[in-house]
């Protein structure tokens, strides 16, 4: 108990995380740019100053995201730009990654930019998985509506294994997500305008 002590009063002194010491949370949470080029075998997130690992996805987890990406990418108008698994910095103590995320890219150079600025974001997707369900459903959400993302999808798997999409909207003046007032639920097919028109058979996610 004192080394570990030890270890994280040392390394709440502006130290880098690393391999062998990410483990020790400093008393004050590790910081975006102390943990922006840490390399760990399993991916992760910066959620209120807690390096959070995120759980082994099962295939339908990562085919559902993949091709989500994919319905977006070749739905997107301009100034929109589609990215999966890229990190958002919200402040010094979150940075998480969206499954896939919507942004305005204007002004920004694909050569030079290392994460989404939380300003340009305009959608977040999440599908869950059985080690995501309260960041899924609670924190993250929480997160992405505090730093003013528009919308927010959260993809569940029903009990026939297709996917099921819960769409919601920021109210702004609450600053917390609320059910979309034209659709809340998707299932079988999914068909919004925001934050461009969007037309997606859900079963073509898993199927084929």
């Amino acid at each position: 108990m004192g080394a570990a002590m030890a270890a994280e009063a040392e390394y709440g002194r502006g130290e880098r995380a690393t391999p062998e010491n990410w483990m020790y949370r400093p008393a004050n949470g590790w910081t975006y740019d102390q943990v922006k080029e840490l390399v760990l075998p399993f991916d992760w997130d910066l959620v209120d100053g807690n390096i959070v690992v995120r759980g082994m996805a099962v295939w339908w987890h990562n085919r559902v995201r993949n091709r989500l990406y994919y319905q977006l990418e070749s739905a997107r108008r301009r100034p929109y730009a589609v990215d999966s698994e890229q990190c958002i910095v919200i402040d010094d103590h979150n940075a998480p990654k969206p499954d896939v995320v919507v942004f305005d890219e204007t002004g920004l150079d694909i050569r030079t930019v290392v994460q989404i600025p939380a300003d340009k974001a305009v959608l977040a997707v999440e599908v869950v998985s059985t080690g995501s369900r309260l960041e899924d459903r609670f924190s993250k959400p929480a997160l992405y509506a505090g730093a003013g993302i528009d919308y927010y999808w959260r993809v569940e798997r029903d009990e026939d294994d297709l996917p099921v999409v819960h769409e919601f909207w920021l109210h702004h003046e609450a600053g917390r997500y609320v059910p979309s007032p034209e659709q809340p639920t998707h299932t079988g097919k999914m068909t919004t305008n925001v934050p461009f028109p969007v037309d997606i058979d859900l079963h073509s996610l898993i199927d084929g």
